[in-house]
């Protein structure tokens, strides 16, 4: 029997594209105060929270979703600048003109737009507070012995919504600045 490589392709295709069409996000719903919140997983650090008519973003990375498909973001955080948390296009996807996009010193420095939030600022934006936590490594380190992700370069965040107040990791370890949230 001879295959056809065309028709071989076309199939391959044709699946995969009905595969993609069919995957779904897993998400959680926490009942707060003032209404619910969606919480739904992209994927590795990737993040949609939906709440009272507010999109808000966590790391978009094109890697993880379409953001041609997912809702626009009023609000976007970016915990770090590596690739797999800061993706420029994914932003761009994401972004409308009155998008707030929170982010680190070094993703500032690479993208050149959004608001800077350094370790242990607060800033109420869009109606949400939002606090910048430390983010870093004790032990997972290069070659050199650095620190993959060093202190005092990425930020976790705790955004309060309702009643209820969500810390948003980042890129971390078990630091002992996470003893102290509540």
């Amino acid at each position: 029997m001879k295959i056809n490589f065309f028709s071989l392709l076309l199939s391959t295709l044709l699946l995969t594209s009905v595969l993609t069409a069919q995957i779904k996000f897993e998400t959680d719903t926490i009942k707060t105060s003032s209404g619910k919140i969606l919480i739904t997983f992209i994927g590795h650090g990737t993040l949609m929270f939906q709440y009272n008519n507010l999109v808000i973003h966590v790391d978009p990375v094109g890697q993880f979703g379409d953001y041609s498909k997912l809702p626009k973001a009023d609000i976007i955080l970016v915990t770090h600048n590596h690739g797999d948390h800061l993706d420029k296009a994914a932003l761009d996807l994401i972004g409308k003109s009155t998008t707030d996009l929170l982010l680190t010193e070094t993703c500032f420095q690479e993208i050149k737009k959004g608001t800077v939030m350094k370790n242990g600022e607060s800033k109420v934006v869009q109606g949400i507070k939002v606090e910048a936590v430390p983010a870093y490594n004790l032990v997972n380190k290069r070659d050199t012995g650095e620190p993959y992700h060093p202190r005092g370069i990425g930020n976790g965040y705790v955004i309060t919504l309702g009643d209820k107040r969500i810390y948003i990791a980042g890129d971390t370890e078990n630091i002992p600045e996470m003893k102290k949230l509540t």
